[in-house]
């Protein structure tokens, strides 16, 4: 096996030129097999291979830089630079991560990526570099999969021509993004694609930057060749290369969007290893925004190019029409737009992962909330028990977003209780209001919920009790509710409560708890510094009462277990309730 061989760049340009088609295949199928048992990116990583192993037959890795965007195709890299076993070892397969990572390859990986659009632009910081520190390396910037609708790609276009020199931009043209393309520069690389790279309008050509295309970018001789042209010049080129999204694997290429990133499969079939049949968060909003849409022709659903986080399907897209709006990976412009759209009569929804909202805080600050424009956000996996990649981490959502003044954030610890604040929530006309949306499986609830939160902070009691009381929100009431059930083998039944409200407090709850309460123990599924945990214990200050306040500490946390996380951070029943003991002791 030829890739079993490759343990650096060097061994590719050391392989006979008949044996790199050999080659390609066995890297799709080291692919192929890691997400197959481990899931992961599918489709964008098979469609480079050709191109990966062509820049490494051209360039010199680690002398010369690669940036990879988004981290999206840079599976076939990670095979060609000493990590094959993570591809091909059942055992090793978490020593590589899905992601760009210097931790693992310092030589090869220049930077952390998991997020979209920076490759460029971070790339024009190691141009700079090199000048000024007069040395004479190439400086290759990947990117694809729609990440060129993200303002940062812009950005750093428009400082690459300004610098001028070398820098070659690889544009990976594989006619998608996570779904289907959206925006304006598309119809543009729409054009060049269909005229070989002639059209009479250049998107790249209108920044000043050089432009070359090849429409053969699944054959490895023709991207050397081209390649080859390209290194060593002396001024920033874009090379455009048009890719096939899943190449070389029938599933993949028949349904992109499908196979964009995968839960394990089988290669054969293409059926997944444990595809669950129970709730989702996503899909059930999906649902219950389409039908509101039929209700209310002001409805507009917007996503920023992950429209499959609310269960949009594109059956359900085109059901929805101009209702749905997906304005590309460019989080920036849905926040702008939600708020124009408040302001202007419409009710609009944008639906997110909690990690890229990190991408949009200003948005949020100065477009949405100082205008005060009752737009609704929608966020997804802002827990502990979201996305585990040092990348995605989604669980500073409370400390970002309660930063913001004229923000309500809600917290919903079940199903019906997300429904009732996101029917209010597009109802009301006075607040931005985001939710966030519960992580884990899908929990329901026998009770019935407020339908009206205008009363801004008000907790709810689940359990009446006296002595402690025990605060969580979203998935740690549940955790709450696990601990009073420890804590009835000591005789001691504490207060439960469901901290409504991640972004306000409930003081007339809070002070009404010092007279029958000693201690509360706050219970929070996220990041503890800045959470609503240490705004509790302010709140109570010089008073007699203690609190405790259990949360993820800061840091960066890379593909962490979910128990061993919750267990460390006190997030647990039984941590939960040994705390209340001690406290009371």
């Amino acid at each position: 096996m030829l890739l079993e061989k490759i343990k650096s760049p060097a061994d590719v340009k050391a392989l006979p030129t008949d044996q790199l088609s050999k080659l390609a295949e066995e890297v799709r199928a080291a692919c192929l097999n890691r997400v197959s048992v481990h899931g992961g990116h599918v489709g964008p990583n098979l469609g480079f291979v050709e191109a990966t192993i062509a820049l490494h037959r051209v360039f010199s890795a680690g002398e010369d830089k690669f940036v990879f965007d988004v981290s999206h195709q840079s599976y076939p890299h990670k095979t060609l630079t000493g990590r094959a076993f993570g591809f091909l070892d059942m055992k090793r397969l978490d020593e590589v991560s899905g992601y760009s990572s210097p931790t693992e390859s310092p030589e090869y990986d220049t930077f952390e990526l998991g997020h979209t659009s920076t490759s460029i632009a971070l790339a024009t910081g190691l141009q700079k570099s090199r000048d000024i520190c007069g040395r004479h390396e190439n400086i290759v910037a990947i990117i694809g999969d729609g990440s060129l609708s993200g303002g940062e790609a812009f950005e750093g276009l428009d400082t690459a021509a300004e610098i001028g020199t070398n820098l070659i931009v690889v544009v990976n043209d594989n006619e998608m993004s996570i779904a289907e393309n959206h925006g304006g520069l598309y119809t543009n690389l729409a054009q060049l694609r269909q005229t070989r790279g002639k059209a009479e309008h250049n998107f790249f050509r209108s920044m000043g930057l050089d432009y070359m295309y090849v429409e053969e970018g699944n054959d490895i001789e023709t991207l050397i060749e081209a390649f080859g042209k390209v290194k060593d010049i002396d001024h920033p080129i874009v090379v455009h290369i048009h890719t096939e999204k899943g190449h070389g694997y029938a599933p993949a290429v028949e349904n992109k969007e499908r196979w964009h990133w995968t839960t394990p499969f089988d290669i054969a079939t293409g059926e997944l290893r444990d595809a669950s049949e129970g709730e989702d968060y996503g899909a059930m909003m999906g649902r219950y925004l389409l039908n509101e849409m039929k209700q209310d022709p002001k409805l507009v659903v917007v996503t920023s190019g992950t429209p499959m986080v609310a269960g949009f399907t594109p059956e359900m897209r085109a059901e929805a029409g101009k209702q749905f709006v997906d304005v590309g990976i460019a989080e920036e412009e849905a926040v702008a737009m939600i708020s124009g759209m408040a302001k202007g009569g419409a009710h609009p929804v944008w639906n997110v992962y909690s990690t890229f909202m990190q991408r949009t805080y200003d948005q949020l600050a100065q477009d949405l909330c100082i205008n005060g424009n009752p737009a609704v956000i929608n966020v997804f996996c802002g827990s502990v028990l979201g996305m585990n990649d040092i990348t995605h981490i989604g669980f500073f959502d409370i400390p970002m977003l309660t930063s913001i003044p004229n923000l309500v954030y809600l917290a919903p610890s079940c199903y019906e209780e997300l429904m009732a604040m996101e029917k209010w929530a597009i109802s009301q006309t006075k607040h931005p209001v985001a939710i966030r949306v519960p992580g884990g499986a899908v929990t329901h609830s026998g009770e019935t919920f407020a339908t009206d939160y205008s009363d801004l902070g008000k907790a709810r009691i689940v359990k009446k009790g006296s002595r402690a009381a025990i605060i969580g929100s979203g998935a740690s009431v549940a955790w709450a509710e696990g601990a009073a059930e420890l804590l009835k083998a000591d005789g001691i039944e504490p207060t439960i409560i469901s901290q409504t409200f991640a972004s306000h407090l409930d003081e007339g709850l809070l002070e009404s708890l010092k007279a029958d309460h000693e201690v509360v123990v706050v219970a929070e599924d996220g990041a503890l510094e800045g959470g609503f945990g240490e705004k509790i214990a302010r709140y109570y200050g010089l008073s007699r009462m203690k609190v405790a306040c259990h949360g993820v500490k800061k840091g960066l946390y890379d593909r962490y277990s979910y128990s061993d996380l919750l267990n460390a951070s006190g997030l647990t029943p039984e941590k939960i309730a040994e705390a209340v003991r001690s406290a009371l002791k």
